[in-house]
């Protein structure tokens, strides 16, 4: 049985314009990858600054499993081919760094 990673990700608004107190929002997550993991790789191997690499590499730990999850889903369906030759393309870029 392999293990879950369970991730919690806040999300704060830096600069809100009507002054009122910023807002935060919340998600938790489990994963079987490595979050953190998959981040130090993008920023070592992907050509990405490091700021880049790690919103990179959250926002796809937060869409592939829902998209692989949902893959008939007309939201999801016309989107699926395309992300999986992102992937593809982003791992052999690693791969050869």
């Amino acid at each position: 049985m392999k293990k879950t990673n369970c991730y919690r990700i806040t999300i704060e608004e830096m600069n809100s314009e009507s002054g009122d107190s910023p807002r935060t929002m919340q998600v938790e997550v489990q994963d079987r990858e490595n979050m953190f993991a998959i981040v130090e790789t993008l920023k070592k191997g992907s050509g990405l600054g490091e700021q880049l690499a790690t919103q990179v590499g959250i926002a796809l730990r937060l869409l592939g499993p829902v998209m692989m999850q949902n893959r008939t889903h007309p939201l999801f369906a016309d989107f699926m081919p395309h992300f999986k030759d992102f992937m593809v393309n982003l791992k052999k870029t690693i791969k050869n760094s």
